[in-house]
């Protein structure tokens, strides 16, 4: 690798100087207006004007920490402790959105004839997510519940309305219950998504206990997608080890894209022991954000983008009496391929179906920085990912997506790149003695 020394405000390498003065556009990127994309800080409750739009009151589950921003709710900081929120979602019928798709407010406040618009959002003690859980369960005609956890890249109120998209476009009649985890909603943060996911395992854990131990409750279906997979298997796969088995009420397990270790999931499902519920698996070939991921993890394949054809995952899937769901040639809407399994509408009934015939899934927020980034993600990786964020630079300026991205992580960059300087400058002798590297006076 190229020498790093600091460089008065620069970062120096063995070809010169390169200006970190890009630095100073983020307030320009902040305060411009986006030609695209559409509002945040979406969760303020609107007066209901189109009582005949289907509506989807949810249960929330929580690790990340309360927001103070009006219509935030919960950042993608980590909380100190749990907490629940009960969400209601307003959505327009099909004629004027296409099933699959979040029909995002154009401005606010949304307008629920034509917008997923939010109808009550507060959050809620221990107590009243329980009676909540038990009201909504009764309902139930099978007094079952869905439990759906989020991907990596998903702000929360991007989580709230998948799911709520999700819900209406399966026709499931389950309790829906969210799980979402503190994601900073940026594809430059996949680091801290990732340890967020073992953060909050302990706190998925409990809750799949509770389910297990209430007796309304008569079957649970659990849904995951991208990195929200790792969670769901890691909070399993304790259970199982704690109980000696997985609660038999616990029936589908649906993992769509998920971003997991081939060899990992191996040994998750033999941790679970069997009988284990039933696993469906929602693959995809063309996956762009897990083939960025398998760079990431030393080019170990992930199991939302293997050929179930192919030894030896066709032999072991069967053994495991894994269904698999190959959505390779179905084309949607999302560039990177990574949301299949809720934008295309034969698919999310296929879900419905699945969990009402009790037969045996994000939202991601890239911009075109975000997607310069994934192309130069070697560079990026050896220069603390500076050459990607300078490249995604000028497309921040005109990309909204990009710009929020871009924002959160340029000051992180900041104090990364001087830390990288100092670690990889010279090293001082001391009193004379060898250190590694060699040392230089």
């Amino acid at each position: 690798m190229a020498e790093v020394e600091e460089c008065g405000g620069r970062v120096r390498r063995a070809s010169g100087c390169a200006w970190l003065g890009w630095i100073v556009l983020t307030p320009l990127l902040i305060g411009l207006s986006g030609c695209g994309g559409h509002p945040r800080d979406v969760l303020l409750p609107v007066a209901d004007t189109a009582p005949s739009s289907s509506k989807v009151d949810m249960l929330v589950a929580t690790t990340r920490r309360s927001s103070t921003v009006p219509g935030e709710m919960f950042s993608g900081e980590r909380g100190l402790a749990p907490a629940f929120a009960n969400i209601t979602v307003s959505i327009p019928p099909t004629t004027v959105r296409k099933e699959g798709d979040v029909a995002w407010p154009k401005r606010l406040p949304a307008n629920p004839a034509t917008d997923f618009a939010t109808m009550k959002a507060e959050e809620i003690p221990v107590d009243a997510a329980k009676a909540w859980l038990n009201a909504s369960v009764k309902k139930s005609p099978d007094h079952s519940a869905l439990v759906f956890i989020h991907g990596f890249n998903n702000r929360f109120e991007d989580a709230v309305y998948r799911f709520a998209q999700i819900v209406e476009d399966s026709g499931v009649h389950s309790a829906p219950v969210l799980v979402t985890w503190p994601s900073r909603g940026s594809l430059l943060a996949y680091g801290y998504d990732r340890e967020s996911t073992n953060y909050s395992r302990n706190a998925l854990e409990a809750l799949f206990q509770y389910l297990a131990r209430d007796s309304q409750v008569k079957e649970v279906s659990v849904l995951a997608h991208s990195m929200g997979n790792w969670l769901a298997l890691e909070a399993l796969r304790q259970m199982a080890i704690r109980n000696g088995e997985l609660p038999a009420k616990f029936k589908n397990v649906m993992l769509a894209a998920p971003d997991v270790d081939v060899d990992v999931f191996r040994s998750m499902i033999a941790d679970m022991g069997k009988p284990h519920p039933q696993f469906t698996l929602f693959v995809s070939r063309d996956d762009k954000a897990l083939a960025f991921s398998r760079r990431i993890w030393g080019d170990i394949p992930r199991l939302g983008a293997i050929d179930p054809e192919q030894a030896p995952y066709k032999q072991e899937l069967e053994s495991n009496k894994i269904t698999v769901i190959d959505l390779t040639k179905i084309k949607v809407g999302d560039k990177l391929n990574h949301s299949k399994f809720a934008e295309s509408p034969q698919i999310v009934q296929l879900i419905g179906q699945r969990i009402s015939e009790g037969q045996t899934l994000t939202d991601s927020r890239v911009g075109l920085g975000d997607q310069i980034l994934e192309a130069t993600t070697g560079t990026a990786a050896a220069a603390g990912n500076a050459a990607g964020l300078i490249l995604a630079a000028p497309v921040a300026i005109v990309d909204q997506n990009t710009r929020d991205n871009y924002a959160n992580q340029v000051g992180q960059l900041a104090g990364s790149a001087n830390s990288h300087a100092k670690a990889t400058a010279s090293p001082t002798c001391n009193n004379g003695q060898n250190v590694t590297p060699p040392c230089h006076r």
